[in-house]
């Protein structure tokens, strides 16, 4: 057995390093799912909470962080009861290379049955967009705002995979 008790502390105060700090602020994985979910366009508390199926008080702990570090922000859309929406900032905006290139890793490393679930197009021309964010019919350096997801083969194979469980 090991005798280092060492805990694995929420900060990391001897670690020089820009991994660590960015660790900090998104490295917790609900906080890149919730990431993930705003880009697509999930905005409210509800369509988060659905999509994600996460605990009501984790997703509410991880959007306040998210605001406090200034990746999202919240905007009213009804006032009584208050409610609202959350957009990416600029600093959200840009982990969208990040998130392309996680997701480009998932797909190499970790495949889903029949293919990508996702796949993420440039909006002009269709081109796919490579883990580097770059269009591979047109070669242009694209931003989260030039490209869009669309369902994947992947998407496919588990709904029908899905549909196949439930009728037998």
């Amino acid at each position: 057995m090991c005798e280092d008790h060492t805990v694995l502390h929420r900060d990391y105060p001897n670690q020089l390093c820009s991994i660590a700090n960015s660790l900090e602020v998104i490295g917790e994985r609900w906080s890149l799912l919730i990431v993930r979910d705003v880009f697509n366009g999930n905005r409210r508390f509800g369509e988060m909470q659905s999509s994600l199926g996460v605990a009501r008080n984790v997703l509410s702990a991880r959007l306040q962080r998210l605001l406090d570090e200034d990746i999202l922000e919240r905007r009213q859309y009804q006032e009584s009861p208050a409610r609202y929406e959350y957009f990416l900032t600029a600093k959200g905006l840009d982990l969208w290379p990040t998130l392309i290139a996680l997701l480009n890793w998932g797909d190499r490393y970790s495949p889903t049955p029949g293919g990508p679930p996702k796949l993420i197009r440039h909006k002009v021309c269709g081109g796919h967009v490579s883990e580097r964010g770059v269009c591979e019919a047109c070669g242009e350096t694209l931003t989260a705002r030039d490209a869009i997801q669309v369902p994947g083969p992947g998407r496919a194979a588990a709904l029908a995979a899905a549909a196949a469980g439930e009728s037998a």
